[in-house]
């Protein structure tokens, strides 16, 4: 059983078929794949108060992530999974 970021739980575990390593290395790259869309949408902003806000996002991001426990399988993958779905919302934005 995986419990979410939002606290749902969830039956499936997406990466079953590979050990909690791997997991984190999929939670790293996620967060920093976002920190990196929030960044980039925060140089291409014309808007200073926007950018800053971006910012603001990317540097929060990157702490939440250092609180993680990386033997912590059901963090993991419930934040892989927020994430993942931020970048989903954030792609229409960066065009």
């Amino acid at each position: 059983m995986v419990v979410t970021a939002t606290g749902r739980q969830d039956a499936s575990d997406p990466y079953e078929t590979v050990g909690t390593a791997v997991v984190h290395d999929i939670f790293t790259e996620t967060a920093a794949r976002l920190a990196g869309q929030y960044l980039a949408l925060a140089d291409a902003t014309p808007d200073e108060t926007e950018s800053g806000r971006l910012r603001e996002r990317a540097m929060r991001l990157l702490t939440l992530k250092r609180t993680v426990p990386a033997d912590d399988r059901a963090q993991l993958i419930a934040y892989i999974r927020l994430w993942r779905g931020e970048l989903e919302s954030l792609k229409g934005m960066a065009r």
